[in-house]
């Protein structure tokens, strides 16, 4: 279940994380680790206001298609994120991340099979398939956050395999997952192993 497969990638996030690297830089320029990691609470906390409105009455987009090269990527997009982002900043960022997730996932477990949620683009989605690319802001956001704090990253199976199902399609796996994601959403370089398995490349802001 989906749900739970976000579940575990934030608990391993948590735990792998420390918390005392906050002022670092990342690659995701211009935020530092604490303003990242607020980023991704923002993106998370988003599905408790999507399940508080009105459910449209079919999802037309998918979790592949909610990342589209359109306006959402657009820099006056990108700046809006980043001020989000600084202004979201907790005193307790990891405490502050774990019970948006707890939020995120007891209102999500009241929800009906197949609920359609709209998102802030104003995608009509299944709420799995939204669920999806929350799955993928924690996991891909997981390699930026290790990697500016030191650390080994945490990337979880269950989260491997989401992200792999939605790049390569249902059951295809890489030989080295964590380093195929890495390749996969920049932040390694492996051109002859992306030419070799051709991933669907998801545009990320």
């Amino acid at each position: 279940m989906i749900l739970d497969v976000l579940a575990a990638e934030s608990a391993a996030l948590v735990a792998g994380l420390p918390p005392d690297r906050w002022s670092r830089p990342t690659r995701c320029d211009p935020w530092d680790v604490r303003e990242l990691l607020a980023h991704v609470r923002v993106a998370v906390g988003r599905v408790t206001a999507m399940l508080a409105a009105p459910a449209p009455p079919a999802a037309t987009v998918s979790a592949a298609d909610y990342y589209r090269p359109d306006a959402r990527f657009s820099a006056a997009t990108n700046a809006d994120r980043v001020a989000t982002a600084r202004s979201a900043v907790a005193g307790d960022e990891l405490a502050a991340f774990t019970a948006t997730v707890s939020q995120v996932v007891a209102a999500c477990r009241a929800e009906p099979p197949g609920r359609v949620v709209r998102t802030r683009h104003g995608d009509p989605m299944l709420l799995d398939d939204f669920l999806t690319t929350r799955v993928v802001e924690v996991a891909v956001h997981g390699f930026d956050l290790a990697d500016a704090a030191g650390v080994p990253s945490w990337l979880t199976p269950a989260a491997a395999g989401t992200l792999q199902d939605l790049l390569l399609g249902p059951g295809r796996r890489a030989p080295d997952p964590a380093h195929f994601l890495r390749a996969a959403t920049g932040r390694a370089s492996d051109p002859e192993l992306l030419a070799r398995l051709s991933p669907r490349l998801l545009a990320l802001g």
